[in-house]
């Protein structure tokens, strides 16, 4: 009896200790379900169980809220426009050159006579000074380059160029080829863009605004900005 009694002593023992083991806290399973119901998990996001003090963790891990990111990311490029506005008048650029700032990043626009003959895409000789002064700006930032080539709505049609993508394609390599060349800039840095006539600054109602048209875009990039979810196929005036 003595050994049947220890026996079925230590099965209920078992037994309440596996039952213990199962018993689910009711308002942790709630607050988790919640947190299953109303929130979208991904690798990169934080755990969906709140810490007790968000903030100090973040600043912990050396995490910045997205909304401090994007001001500091807006005012480092306002800061860049400054310097290369600052450049461009120092260097006497600002009748060549003009910069701005737009979602993309520092826009900076050189106009078709500054830098080739009218349907040509070899460089002038008397643009490589100022394309000169452009690099050296570049050399001392590290920020993606865009360079894109634009034409007016007149078609073309040579043995070089058959239409105006091949011609505004080309321009856009031959100032990346130069700055390369003559500046100490990784080749990695660049990304060549022909649009041919498909985004003209003002309507090709003019000679005027022909002219416009006919020019280089140098884009340094916004860090924060992404071409590929940002672009918009836009009808063209």
């Amino acid at each position: 009896m003595v050994t049947f009694s220890d026996m079925m002593t230590l099965i209920l023992v078992f037994f309440i200790l596996l039952f213990s083991m199962s018993v689910v806290d009711a308002q942790k399973f709630r607050a988790i379900a919640d947190s299953f119901n109303h929130r979208q998990t991904f690798d990169h996001m934080p755990s969906i169980i709140d810490f007790e003090n968000p903030a100090e963790e973040i600043k912990e891990e050396g995490r910045k809220d997205p909304i401090d990111s994007q001001s500091e990311s807006n005012l480092d490029m306002d800061e860049l426009l400054q310097e290369v506005e600052d450049f461009l008048e120092d260097h006497d650029l600002t009748e060549l050159i003009s910069a701005s700032r737009d979602e993309r990043g520092v826009v900076l626009v050189l106009q078709e006579r500054t830098l080739f003959e009218t349907a040509e895409a070899e460089l002038l000789a008397s643009a490589e000074p100022f394309l000169a002064k452009v690099g050296t700006l570049l050399e001392a930032i590290p920020n993606i380059v865009k360079v894109e080539g634009h034409t007016d709505g007149r078609p073309i049609s040579t043995y070089r160029y058959p239409s105006n993508w091949e011609l505004s394609g080309a321009r856009a390599s031959s100032v990346i080829r130069f700055l390369i060349d003559n500046h100490d800039l990784e080749p990695n840095r660049f990304i060549a863009t022909g649009y041919g006539d498909t985004r003209p600054a003002v309507p090709n109602t003019s000679v005027a605004n022909l002219q416009t048209n006919r020019r280089v875009v140098i884009v340094i990039s916004d860090p924060e900005y992404d071409d590929d979810e940002a672009y918009e196929l836009k009808e063209t005036p």
